[in-house]
């Protein structure tokens, strides 16, 4: 798994992190069971320290889609590929809402109309 963090991007940077980790997720860089690499060598390799790697996986496991096992480390959750590329699709729809001056609530009632 390669992970890289754009230095233009102005996000925090364990939400970069989060981005990465869920990108390689939604491209089948990693799949279902797969073992993550630890976070310090994640932080070494992205250039970022261990405490922000660890505060990005903790928000891939608040949306289900990592899982931390002591022990074992930290693995891909099963389904968590398509559940990925749903968020991202989601992330873009809120964007793009956004900038047509559509707040979440606007876009909530859109899905349930979409029913």
């Amino acid at each position: 798994m390669l992970l890289r963090l754009n230095i233009a991007d102005n996000r925090p940077l364990h939400e970069q992190v989060a981005g990465a980790v869920r990108r390689a997720i939604a491209e089948g860089e990693c799949g279902p069971g797969d073992r993550l690499p630890s976070a310090r060598e994640l932080s070494q390799a992205l250039g970022v320290n261990a405490n922000t790697v660890l505060r990005g996986l903790r928000a891939l496991r608040d949306e289900g889609l990592l899982e931390f096992r002591r022990g074992r480390g930290v693995t891909v959750a099963g389904g968590a590929d398509g559940r990925s590329a749903l968020l991202e699709r989601v992330r873009e729809l809120v964007a793009d809402g956004a900038r047509l001056g559509y707040g979440r609530a606007d876009l909530i009632e859109m899905i349930k109309e979409a029913q």
